[in-house]
């Protein structure tokens, strides 16, 4: 079991960028990753996951090429960098955690999550 703590969202304009870290209580090494993200009013959707050693990831088509997703296993770690951000990528961002990979999009597949962080993107 493990618990996961986001941070590193906050307000920035259209364009910049921002890089998010999910920290574990325990070892995320066995678990696939993945970051979601809720708009207001909207439901919850996929955004990109890594795989347990890093070396496959998988994008949201609306995110390709700007969002980058990686992990640091020693530290307990995984990052979403967030570039070219538009107003369109405001929500909160969560990432989650599972030891049971049926599909790496759907947020049923994922067994533990973190309480998420604010990004806003002004215009």
């Amino acid at each position: 079991q493990v618990q996961l703590v986001e941070s590193g969202g906050g307000l920035v304009q259209a364009g910049g960028s921002l890089r998010l870290s999910c920290s574990a209580s325990g070892r995320i090494s066995s678990y696939v990753m993945g970051w979601f993200r809720q708009a207001p009013g909207k439901e919850r959707e996929f955004v990109a996951a890594i795989s347990r050693s890093g070396g496959n990831t998988y994008y949201a088509d609306s995110v390709k090429g700007r969002f980058t997703i990686s992990r640091e296993n020693p530290k307990n770690t995984v990052y979403l960098q967030l570039n070219i951000l538009k107003p369109g990528d405001t929500a909160v961002y969560s990432c989650a955690a599972t030891n049971r990979p049926t599909s790496w999009t759907m947020t049923s597949s994922y067994d533990y999550w973190g309480q998420g962080t604010q990004v806003t993107v002004s215009s």
